[in-house]
């Protein structure tokens, strides 16, 4: 037994798993090109709907879509929405005099909670 050493499997670094009998979904390609004419490749599945930016994954700028023959997919602007802040939301549910009043209001409280000031004065 000491002539010959035991042999065995590392721990960790090979897989016991196989390919085989794996199908894969299917799959499309989306090629994407950025403003400085660098192109890359995107993998989609087929299902999916294939947006006409993406940000490159080597160097992070925005990529427009291709289409087969090369040309820039052409960008609607009706899809483009316009991130509403919560200011915006705010201003959908008050006026400006009411928020104007709600302001004093809790001023008012603070300054009296802090002892600069009575409540209702």
């Amino acid at each position: 037994m000491a002539d010959r050493s035991l042999r065995g499997m590392r721990l960790g670094s090979q897989s016991l798993q196989s390919e085989e009998g794996v199908e894969f979904s299917p799959r499309k390609k989306a090629v994407y090109q950025t403003v400085d004419g660098h192109r890359f490749e995107m993998v989609f599945s087929a299902d999916a709907e294939i947006p006409d930016i993406w940000q490159s994954p080597k160097s992070g700028r925005e990529g427009r879509l291709l289409t087969a023959d090369g040309k820039l997919v052409e960008i609607e602007e009706g899809d483009v929405k316009v991130a509403r802040t919560h200011w915006d939301m705010l201003l959908e549910r008050r006026t400006r005099d009411e928020l104007e009043e709600l302001l004093q209001e809790r001023l008012t409280f603070l300054r009296a909670r802090r002892g600069q000031e009575k409540i209702g004065a």
